[in-house]
């Protein structure tokens, strides 16, 4: 793969207790280092009226304000340095340069996965919150669709993050042109993606959240994957399908409880590259969280070594009764005509 990356996003450090932390990178630098085909590309930061194009322009400037006065606690979780800002146009940059380079045709081994930092899926509109200041997926969404010479129309994004993507929904919840998916932990922080969350407006229909029970595992994930998510986005005619990659369901990290396999990973990685392939549609993986740095480390390898050849091992266990129901009601709130095969 081609891995997007900056130094830059280095220096945005909101201290030695925050989960966030640069290591995070360096971790998967470091792990990587024992694979062939990983190449890094650097890219250029993106402007404001990038990152306006989603976020208010009052609230952009406000962050850009917070950080050249030294940063601070935006808020409990969310915090900044003086370099932050420029970590953040960094960051979204790496995010659009994946885009860019996913529709100009790369694939297969040239597969583009952004590893910028700070992480965005949280960031609504007009707030920070989550770790996140500017929502990365959701500028690269509409950079890819704001350029002509891309001739796109629908976007997808699917954030399988262990938390709730509610700033890409935010940011989405009333657009037709891009659909949004998000499986995620039930319960856990924002508290938001419920299975009735599926859009207003000319977006109604375009939001998909899969809340699973805590304890859910890999069988779960990829009957999802292979049910609702391909059926919904097949019938979407996506141009584009942008990965928002968080690794925090692993089994292994501290801040969750969903229980997947880093092979899951794989799994998942093999199944949307699928989904992209049936659609004619350009393939993107943005980082978001992941806070064990080992588990975090191998689980992006294991999303490289699946686009260098290595192929998938299929669970063999059974999905939970509480995740099946799970399933069902998304099948069902969509109106999807889709027997669950789990």
């Amino acid at each position: 793969m081609q891995f997007g990356y900056s130094e830059v996003c280095l220096e945005h450090d909101p201290g030695s207790r925050h989960p966030e932390t640069p290591d995070r990178l360096r971790a998967i630098r470091e792990r990587l280092k024992k694979k062939h085909g990983v190449e890094y590309v650097d890219a250029d930061p993106v402007d404001i009226d990038t990152i306006a194009a989603v976020h208010d322009r009052e609230y952009v400037e406000s962050v850009e304000q917070f950080c050249a006065d030294g940063g601070g606690d935006w808020d409990p979780d969310t915090s900044a340095v003086a370099e932050t800002w420029d970590a953040i146009r960094h960051s979204s940059g790496l995010a659009c340069w994946a885009v860019e380079a996913a529709l100009e045709g790369a694939t297969g081994r040239k597969t583009p996965f952004s590893i910028g930092r700070p992480p965005g899926h949280h960031a609504v509109v007009d707030d920070a919150m989550g770790f996140c200041f500017v929502n990365n997926a959701a500028v690269a969404a509409q950079h890819a669709l704001d350029h002509d010479e891309y001739d796109i129309d629908r976007v997808a994004v699917v954030d399988w993050d262990v938390h709730h993507g509610n700033g890409t929904q935010d940011i989405f919840y009333e657009r037709e042109d891009v659909f949004f998916v998000s499986i995620h932990e039930k319960g856990l922080y924002p508290g938001t993606g419920a299975i009735d969350e599926i859009g207003e407006g000319d977006g109604h229909g375009t939001t998909m959240n899969i809340p699973m029970p805590a304890g859910t595992g890999d069988e779960a994930y990829l009957a999802a994957a292979e049910g609702p998510i391909a059926t919904a986005l097949e019938a979407h005619d996506i141009d584009l399908l942008l990965v928002s990659a968080g690794f925090d369901a692993h089994r292994h990290d501290p801040i969750s409880r969903i229980r997947l396999s880093t092979e899951a990973y794989a799994l998942l990685t093999d199944r949307l590259r699928t989904i992209a392939d049936n659609c004619d549609a350009a393939l993107a993986f943005v980082l978001e969280g992941g806070y064990g740095l080992d588990v975090l480390a191998d689980s992006v390898a294991m999303v490289h070594e699946t686009f260098d050849g290595r192929e998938p091992i299929a669970p063999d266990g059974e999905c939970s009764d509480d995740a099946v129901e799970t399933l069902e009601q998304v099948v069902d709130a969509h109106g999807l005509d889709l027997e669950i095969d789990c």
